[in-house]
């Protein structure tokens, strides 16, 4: 309890404060449909690289988005655990110092997540037991900062760089639905697509941690603090130039043809104009829209990359 809690709201069922919760850290719609186009291209780019028919079963999809997203919340979870020193002493706004949810609550839900991916993968994919108990212990060794917190904390660019791997190990644990599941060999143009999401991450981790310098906190780490505004915007760019290359790569597997490599230069030009602006002058507003681009960049990669082809074939 501190100075931002409310009572009134503390004292409220656990499933309506779960979901005030939800919308602060973790908007589970918006998550949603991020984690849906990422899944649903995963597992199309996989089906289409290695020239199979059709798509998996409806119901192979919707188990698979349940498991994507429930360990995206993990790593939220994660997270919490993680960063609890920090927020109670520097950010005391956020849900867990204010008393909204407790740690004891969030652990029993991420326990309650763990036993239901482990129930979906015992009964009805048991050939992705191993991939997703690598998926699992890499989250646990991301919980515990390798077990080197502190060297990590010093050392931001191994403390990202380590960090984003979890996305493509969920990938990979995503489109087993289709070519682990179906005793397929995968397609080499499979591990492209695993580097646009690791480099989709950093797209997103960078982005949102973009700042004016009034809105800056102290003990909140963000790139604009850490480099400068300039550099921070530079290195954005960079890393969303570095993801176009692999996605242009992995549509030279996919044979998606020259109209693709028009659609995918159209949107880096598009995503790139607010970094572009915010290099003269960065404002409140082109903070935020960094933000956004960031996200809008990831979701139409992944529908570009996977989920519009793959729609393409199955309509007659």
């Amino acid at each position: 309890m501190n100075e931002y809690s409310n009572p009134q709201e503390n004292a409220r069922s656990f499933f309506r404060r779960f979901l005030l919760y939800q919308k602060e850290r973790f908007p589970i719609l918006g998550h949603g449909l991020l984690v849906a186009s990422f899944s649903f291209s995963a597992i199309a780019f996989s089906r289409i690289c290695r020239g199979a028919e059709g798509f998996v079963q409806w119901s192979t999809y919707g188990l698979g988005v349940f498991i994507t997203i429930s360990f995206f919340l993990l790593v939220r979870i994660f997270d919490e655990f993680k960063d609890a020193e920090d927020d109670a002493k520097y950010r005391k706004e956020l849900p867990v110092p204010r008393g909204l949810v407790s740690l004891r609550e969030l652990m029993i839900l991420g326990i309650i997540l763990v036993l239901a991916q482990c129930a979906i993968i015992l009964l009805f994919f048991p050939k992705l037991l191993v991939i997703w108990a690598i998926v699992l212990a890499y989250l646990c060794l991301m919980g515990k900062e390798f077990f080197v917190p502190e060297w990590l904390k010093k050392h931001q660019f191994w403390y990202v760089t380590s960090h984003m791997f979890i996305i493509p190990l969920i990938d990979i644990l995503a489109s087993g639905l289709d070519w682990v599941v179906e005793n397929a060999t995968p397609s080499p143009g499979l591990g492209l697509f695993f580097m646009v999401s690791y480099f989709n991450g950093i797209v997103l981790e960078i982005g949102r941690k973009i700042r004016t310098p009034n809105n800056e906190q102290e003990g909140v780490l963000t790139y604009s603090s850490m480099l400068g505004t300039k550099k921070a915007l530079t290195l954005w760019l960079v890393i969303l130039t570095v993801t176009l290359a692999c996605s242009l790569w992995a549509v030279y597997f996919a044979g998606y043809g020259m109209i693709a490599y028009f659609i995918f230069g159209g949107i880096y030009l598009l995503c790139s104009v607010p970094a572009w602006f915010s290099l003269n002058k960065i404002t409140e507003k082109r903070a935020k829209m960094m933000e956004y681009t960031s996200a809008i960049w990831t979701i139409l990669m992944y529908l570009s990359l996977g989920a519009i082809p793959m729609i393409q074939h199955l309509l007659p």
